[in-house]
């Protein structure tokens, strides 16, 4: 009896297909990320509030969240979250509860002109825009989102999904725990810590740790300077 010749299956799986949940402005930057780094293929985006068929620079809408379940067992396995949560770290999280719950890898995303030192150490599902600088062993959690040119300098530990809006600074040593968001241009000095689901606000200015769930207005300086009485000045 003759052996029946063996077949191999045929696949229709790219393995840098990739998709984008979320298609504003935060997805579009994504979509540029991607194709900056050179590593993914964008194959669609994914929301909720977009039609079908309707595209975002070049990239179909290919359904909602719905949609995800059956887009992972076409075969595409990877995906990036592109919404930036900012005041609402939540709907950021709940899109990585549904990414993970369809079975999707979120690969980290960095762009080419950022500089990670070698001993800085990213957890997946992390985006690094243009221009930042991650430095000697600090560490980036899952999830996170680091804006165009950011400082996060040597031995800074960044918790997960968090949000450093552009131009943030943050001296050496300094934690910040998970969802915290800090502002555009705000600066944080040397070995403080930025609580849990914390808010610094735009251009503000951090000299000691602010609490879990605390919120510093834009352009202060925290904490707030004492009043000083007339009989002082």
């Amino acid at each position: 009896m003759t052996a029946s010749p063996l077949e191999m299956p045929e696949f229709d799986t790219d393995p840098t297909a990739l998709l984008v949940f979320g298609g504003g402005g935060q997805g579009k930057t994504v979509i540029d990320l991607v194709r900056a780094a050179g590593l993914y293929q964008v194959v669609g985006i994914i929301d909720d509030n977009l039609p079908v068929n309707s595209q975002v620079m070049g990239v179909p809408v290919v359904g909602g969240s719905s949609a995800l379940r059956e887009w992972r067992r076409r075969g595409v396995t990877l995906a990036a979250n592109a919404v930036g949560g900012i005041g609402n770290v939540a709907a950021r999280l709940r899109v990585f509860e549904l990414l993970a719950e369809a079975g999707f890898t979120c690969p980290n995303l960095v762009h080419p002109s950022a500089v990670i030192e070698p001993s800085a150490r990213l957890e997946g599902g992390v985006q690094v825009l243009a221009q930042t600088y991650i430095g000697s062993e600090a560490r980036v959690g899952f999830g996170t989102l680091i804006n165009a040119g950011v400082v996060v300098s040597h031995d800074c530990q960044i918790g997960r999904c968090v949000n450093l809006s552009p131009g943030a600074l943050l001296a050496g040593g300094v934690i910040v725990e998970d969802f915290a968001q800090i502002g555009m241009g705000a600066t944080v000095n040397l070995n403080l810590t930025i609580g849990q689901a914390a808010r610094v606000g735009n251009g503000a200015t951090v000299k000691a740790d602010v609490p879990a769930g605390g919120r510093v207005w834009a352009g202060v300086i925290w904490p707030p300077r004492p009043v000083e009485s007339a009989q002082s000045q």
